[in-house]
Formats: C-alpha cells, sequence, structure tokens
C-alpha cells in the first residue's frame, strides 16, 4: 500500500488503542485473523494484507470474498447505521456511536461509516462498502479519504433495485486498485490518463443547494487540477450539465414503486430517470469526466442534518444511472471539516476512473488542520 503495508498485528494493535473512542468497529476477530495471517500464502497478492468488512455480514459479500482469495485478511466488521439512528449517529459501534475521527461533534456519515473512519484513523488500509445512495463516497468524503463506487453490474450486489453496488475505501486512490485487480475479472491495467483530461464542474448538477464553504473548497481543488495541467475544463456553449433533482425517483424505486414521470421538469412527459440517464449519455458521449462537489453540505452533527437537507443530494443521481462515481480529498473547510471532490465516469470505465483519480490527488496534496 502506498502509506506502508502494515501487518495484521499493527492493525489488531491500533483498534485496541483507538476504537473505543472512534467506535468505528461492531466486533474484532483477532485471534481468527492472528490464525489466518500466520498461514496465509506468501505468494497471493495481498498477502497478510489486513481489511475491515463493512457490516455484520460483510464477510459474505463477493468483494470480501475475493480479497481473502487474495490473501487479505478481515480483522473485523465496521459499524452502520442501528435501530433508531437514522440521522442521529450513521454508525453505531461495539463501544457506542461512531465518530468523525476530525471533528468528534460530527457524523462521519453512511452508511458506511465504520469502514471510513477505520481507514481515515489508520486502524486498517483498506475496508469494503456499498453504496445504494452515496454511502461510500459521502462517509468517504467527511471522513477525508478516498472512496469508490463501482458501475452498477461490474460486481454482484444483493441489492434487488440495482441502486447499491459494492465499493471500497481506502486512505489513497492508488491503494484501491489492488481492492479492483482482485475483486474484478478480467481486470486490465489502465495506461496513465493523458492529460489534461476534458471535464465539466458542476457545484450543484443543476438542482442542489450547496453551502458556500463546501463549493469553495471543492472549486478551489478544480482549479489546482487545471493549473496542474491534469483537467481541462470543457468551456463549450452545450457541454455544461443539469439533471433533474432525482429524489422522487430515487425513493420510488429503493420502495419497489414503479417509476414517477415528471413531464413538466423533463420538458417531453419522460420519466425522471430515463430524462437524467438520457443527458448523461449525451454528456458522456463527448465528455470523459465530470466533477462536482460529494456532499451539498458538510458533516452535520449527531442530532441530523436539519429539515429539508439531504447529504445525498448530489450522489444518489449516480446510483439511479449506475455509473461509477469516486471522493477524493479535496480539502477542509475554515471550521476544520473534510470536503471531498466527487468524480463520474461513463459506466464501465472504473479503472480508468480509478487512474485519473490517482493522477489528480498527485496534485492535491492536503493540509490537515
Amino acid at each position: 500500500m502506498s502509506d506502508g503495508w502494515w501487518s495484521v498485528g499493527e492493525a489488531l494493535d491500533r483498534i485496541e488503542r483507538l476504537d473505543p473512542e472512534l467506535c468505528a468497529f461492531i466486533e474484532v476477530w483477532p485471534a481468527r485473523a492472528m490464525a489466518r495471517a500466520g498461514s496465509v500464502d506468501r505468494r497471493l497478492p495481498l498477502a497478510g494484507l489486513p481489511f475491515a468488512v463493512k457490516g455484520p455480514a460483510g464477510t459474505r459479500s463477493y468483494a470480501a470474498r475475493r480479497l481473502v482469495a487474495a490473501g487479505a485478511v478481515p480483522v473485523g466488521s465496521t459499524a452502520v447505521p442501528g435501530p433508531g439512528t437514522y440521522w442521529q449517529t450513521w454508525g453505531r459501534g461495539a463501544h457506542g456511536r461512531t465518530v468523525n475521527p476530525h471533528r468528534a461533534d460530527r457524523t462521519p456519515g453512511g452508511s458506511s461509516a465504520g469502514s471510513a473512519v477505520a481507514v481515515a484513523a489508520g486502524m486498517v488500509p483498506l475496508a469494503t462498502g456499498s453504496d445504494g445512495a452515496g454511502s461510500v463516497r459521502i462517509p468517504a468524503a467527511w471522513c477525508g479519504v478516498f472512496g469508490l463506487k463501482t458501475t452498477r453490474g461490474l460486481l454482484p450486489s444483493p441489492d434487488r433495485t440495482g441502486l447499491a453496488t459494492a465499493g471500497v475505501l481506502t486512505r489513497r486512490a492508488r491503494d484501491a486498485r489492488l481492492y479492483l485487480r482482485c475483486v474484478l475479472d478480467g481486470y486490465v491495467e489502465a495506461p496513465r490518463a493523458r492529460t489534461p483530461v476534458r471535464a465539466t464542474y458542476s457545484p450543484d448538477l443543476g438542482f442542489a443547494r450547496t453551502d458556500p464553504a463546501v463549493e469553495a473548497v471543492v472549486r478551489a481543488a478544480v482549479d489546482r487540477l487545471v493549473a496542474a495541467g491534469v483537467v481541462r475544463l470543457d468551456g463549450a456553449p452545450d457541454s455544461s450539465l443539469s439533471l433533474l433533482d432525482p429524489r422522487e425517483t430515487w425513493l420510488a424505486v429503493r420502495g419497489g414503486e414503479p417509476p414517477r414521470t415528471s413531464g413538466a421538469e423533463a420538458g417531453s412527459g419522460a420519466d425522471v430517470r430515463q430524462e437524467n440517464d438520457r443527458r448523461l449519455d449525451a454528456y458522456f458521449a463527448r465528455t470523459p469526466l465530470l466533477l462536482s462537489p460529494v456532499t451539498p453540505n458538510r458533516p452535520h452533527g449527531h442530532e441530523g442534518p436539519g429539515p429539508d437537507v439531504y447529504s445525498t443530494a448530489l450522489t444518489w443521481a449516480f446510483n439511479l444511472s449506475g455509473h461509477p462515481a469516486a471522493s477524493l480529498p479535496a480539502g477542509f473547510t475554515p471550521d476544520g471539516c473534510p470536503v471531498g471532490l466527487q468524480l463520474v465516469a461513463e459506466r464501465g470505465a472504473d479503472v480508468s476512473l480509478l487512474e485519473i483519480a490517482r493522477v489528480a490527488e498527485e496534485a492535491l496534496p492536503i493540509v490537515r488542520p
């Protein structure tokens, strides 16, 4: 791993020392992990790499099983929202509510809350996640780590609605490539990204109300990418992207209801999902990368975000559309809250998206407060 491949024993020591305060883990498996670490085939690509799995059923996920087959060692399961904690904590570990490692008075996001905290605090170098509305990207953004939501259908998912896809959280984008190499059949390494990559930046995707402090951090990160020659913002008249607010459609799909229509908004009587798919298809036919904030708001307190605040406003459109999307650390607001830059690419372009993110992070050294 880029920050040093620490041992299972070191990971367990860090968890024992840090987790009583951060509450990232539901369960830790020291005896089982040490036994597996001592018997793993050292010829395997991830031999002895400690990792965490999301939630109590995490070891049964397709990605976790592939990581284990590659020699990685699961050390514990991470916290997810529990009963009665929908807005309050976004994670409840064995010791209590999961807290943001940068600001304990703020939520780490969810639902891959514990996975993000475990990675951000250096307890493990990699953790699995799943993303049905932003559940990897939001905690990655709010904990200052990298998070990837894969293309719908790229990896098996138990979610019958098709909204939730497998994802991963790591300290750096380049570390996520190890995950994809081991879980994706037929993985082919992407060549180094040819820069500058043509992109468009949208602070709101055409409908969200983005906090000016969040927008300022993300815009500054985009400007640094432009100055470093990593991206070139497309200024053509037809290059902008404006989507319809997918909130009601996402809720309908999650609830198993028929797709809702919005003729007045779509202008053609088309379903919001279909219209957004049409706009995204047209966009990615001409531009390979879309940039936006991950969330319109900064991490909220454990009491909740307040009325009519949707942290998912800028993420769940891509769960409906199925595009791969990543959260890259962009910096901090003046009050010390991490902010994420969202990178979205064409369906199936996960490997290329990771390569672009890897190049981008080299131009975005983050000074932590």
